[in-house]
């Protein structure tokens, strides 16, 4: 039995190795890319065959230059408005769903069956209102603008709530004895426990900020407030397309998500783990 264990381990090892090496082949052939000419992408497009005498730094020195360094300046407003989504919406989706699942009160059931509606609620259908209000109060081209109306999602109030729901109450119950106020109790003793639900849901909410493109299109008007995704799009045109810049900023848009991961893994796995079964 323990030979046919080990077996079976290594072969699902193998197997996940396989497709981890074919998830990963897009972005080897994409990092190597980046250190090529752009007409040479234009001219032979990705190729197994690899001629180092043409690669070199001058893609990477480009995304410096370009347009008075018109990519940096991209680059900061996605970490700009990454990082107030991320941690302004894990702190409110975490108090919310903490209340929701371990206070007793009038309208709970109510609150929560809202919030499961707003995730079933395409984004798409909600771009024109949200516009209009946003125009109303003056608030196009900013990061306000784009961080706002999505600054406490709802899947963060589920997740937050589902794992709030599996902590032990006694907790609660202690903390007031011990004369802690609500919020010390949240802060103090739930907040600590509730550390592999933040590092699912930074990864998570970091990715969905980073990546996001329809919102920040329509919000954003000049070319030095647009974040990563709209400038790398506005690189491909029907008159050509700046290869050069294109390839060597998708490689380095990779690497914040890729720190958020690292940093977060485990207690993403955790968190990720225990969400999906309590409640």
């Amino acid at each position: 039995m323990k030979n046919k264990n080990i077996g079976l381990t290594i072969l699902a090892t193998l197997v996940i190795a396989v497709f981890a090496v074919i998830a990963l082949m897009p972005f080897f052939f994409l990092f190597i890319s980046s250190f090529k000419p752009g007409s040479e992408m234009i001219r032979n497009g990705l190729q197994f065959k690899f001629d180092f005498e043409n690669y070199g730094l001058g893609n990477y020195a480009l995304l410096l230059t370009e347009r008075d360094g018109i990519y940096i300046k991209w680059y900061i407003n996605s970490i700009v408005i990454m990082v107030l989504q991320v941690g302004v919406g894990l702190f409110f989706s975490s108090l919310v769903g903490y209340g929701l699942a371990k206070y007793e009160f009038k309208g709970r059931n109510i609150l929560f069956l809202l919030v499961l509606i707003v995730m079933m609620v395409p984004v798409e259908i909600l771009i024109l209102p949200l516009y209009k209000e946003i125009n109303s109060i003056n608030m196009i081209d900013t990061y306000a603008g784009v961080i706002l109306p999505f600054l406490v999602p709802a899947t963060g109030i589920f997740f937050f709530r589902q794992f709030a729901s599996g902590l032990p109450t006694e907790i609660i119950e202690s903390g007031r004895v011990d004369g802690c106020g609500e919020f010390g109790i949240f802060f103090r003793l739930m907040m600590p426990l509730m550390l592999p639900a933040y590092g699912a849901m930074t990864i998570l909410l970091a990715m969905g900020s980073w990546n996001s493109m329809v919102w920040p299109m329509i919000v954003l008007r000049t070319s030095e407030m647009q974040t990563l995704p709209i400038g790398l799009q506005s690189l491909l045109t029907p008159y050509g397309n700046n290869y050069d810049m294109l390839l060597s900023g998708a490689v380095m848009s990779v690497v914040p998500i890729m720190i958020i991961f690292l940093l977060n893994q485990k207690t993403f796995i955790a968190g990720m783990a225990a969400g999906s079964v309590k409640g």
